[in-house]
């Protein structure tokens, strides 16, 4: 039971920073967001963490060793990291107003996109932006204008769609 806690608290914490890297990496850049939200991973770092006291034990090799010290750094690294996201987002995230305009399907139902207008305040800017659902919790904003505070939507078809004055192709928005 030692070996293995020692194992997979180390392969979890490994999982959990490449997952927290590529949440933060597809936020900036706009890609598809396939990490879990920053509860889940606070969650599977906490349980990483626990393994790893456990794992602790396993002192059989200086590998093992230096594993178990690796993987309680990055765990706790990990965790007071999404603490802050956490803190930081529950903290910031009543400033400003984001309210859901709409939810558009295409005509062969194939792609739905939910469209919400933000409002920084004195703190930012106000605009429109839409984001595509996927499957589970997989979003990706494919849409965004400042300035603007409604949409007019129309189909051109099944993966084409006029957003105000901008075209969106679908079909290539998926493949980016």
């Amino acid at each position: 039971m030692v070996k293995q806690s020692n194992f997979w608290s180390f392969y979890l914490t490994l999982s959990c920073l490449v997952l927290g890297i590529y949440s933060f990496y597809s936020n900036v850049n706009n890609a598809w967001l396939i990490a879990p939200p920053t509860s889940i991973l606070l969650f599977l770092s906490l349980l990483a963490f626990a393994l790893c006291v456990i794992g602790f034990q396993d002192r059989r090799t200086w590998k093992t060793k230096m594993r178990s010290w690796v993987t309680l750094f990055l765990a706790l690294l990990l965790m007071t990291s999404m603490l802050f996201v956490l803190a930081f987002t529950s903290l910031f995230s009543n400033i400003g107003k984001n309210e859901h305009l709409k939810t558009i399907s295409s005509p062969n139902h194939n792609y739905t996109i939910d469209f919400y207008s933000f409002d920084a305040g004195a703190t930012g800017p106000f605009g429109v932006r839409g984001e595509l659902d996927g499957p589970l919790w997989f979003k990706k904003r494919v849409y965004y204008e400042e300035g603007v505070h409604q949409v007019t939507l129309q189909w051109e078809s099944d993966t084409i769609l006029k957003i105000n004055s901008t075209t969106l192709n679908l079909g290539q928005a998926e493949e980016e």
